[in-house]
């Protein structure tokens, strides 16, 4: 393949291959919403593998270039910094959607949901009990990180190791505790325009937790495969971002939805 003459990576037909294949994974499953539940379900199937392993693909050819190649150049993390930026920015205002309806709801309810928020006959969460809890557990697990980090940078992979693996399983503790809550709701998503609001962000919210559940579980597989040194790390470091943004994503919601939304 032919190579960039500044950059000793090669050029790579994943990133468009993933664009499209993200296209196709939303295009064809809304369009499939109106026939039979097994060819919809079959649809989204099909597109949702091709997509984790187009991803799967890509992110092996990263790994090997940064553990085995020694391609990763000054140039070549900035782009990717610059990369994982603007992936985080773009995560910034996919959530921001959200609290504008909320708030767009929620400051002026009209006459179609009781001229009340929450609305009429929505009996809402305790914002002392779960989701307090998994605030704790959210906030812990950003000490832990930012902690196995430290270590990291030291050389003390042992203790990074011991870290990074509370953060992980405080990251699924979390998910089962929001499991657990939605078993709870007196409410549904189709129960007005607060039911709606709450799940799809909540609900995107415990995705991403999930997701950044498995980055760090790959982070912590290529620190025992010794992959990650005490200066080149920056799929941990990526991976701590991505975090500590769901954290904060996590401190707003409890903050606009639990607790001034009760």
């Amino acid at each position: 393949m032919k190579m960039h003459p500044f950059h000793l990576v090669t050029y790579s037909p994943w990133p468009i291959l993933a664009s499209f294949q993200a296209f196709n994974l939303v295009f064809l499953t809304a369009k499939s919403m109106n026939s039979n539940k097994l060819f919809f379900f079959q649809n989204f199937l099909v597109n949702f593998f091709l997509l984790i392993l187009i991803s799967w693909l890509w992110w092996r050819d990263i790994t090997r270039e940064a553990s085995f190649e020694n391609c990763h150049t000054k140039e070549v993390l900035s782009g990717l910094k610059l990369g994982m930026i603007l992936f985080i920015t773009s995560e910034v205002f996919f959530f921001l959607s959200f609290f504008w309806a909320y708030f767009h709801a929620s400051l002026s309810p009209d006459i179609f949901i009781g001229q009340k928020w929450p609305c009429l006959g929505i009996e809402t969460f305790n914002p002392m009990g779960i989701p307090f809890l998994n605030t704790i557990i959210l906030l812990s697990s950003g000490v832990t990180l930012s902690s196995s980090h430290h270590f990291l940078i030291l050389g003390k992979i042992k203790k990074s190791f011991m870290f990074l693996t509370f953060t992980i399983l405080m990251g699924m503790y979390f998910s089962f505790l929001q499991f657990i809550e939605y078993q709870e709701a007196s409410f549904s998503i189709s129960d007005s325009v607060y039911g709606s609001t709450f799940f799809l962000a909540t609900g995107f919210h415990g995705i991403h937790v999930l997701i950044g559940s498995i980055f760090l579980s790959v982070c912590l597989y290529r620190m025992k495969k010794n992959q990650l040194s005490s200066f080149h790390h920056f799929g941990f470091e990526a991976a701590a971002w991505y975090w500590h943004f769901v954290d904060v994503v996590w401190l707003f919601l409890y903050l606009c939805i639990y607790w001034f939304g009760k």
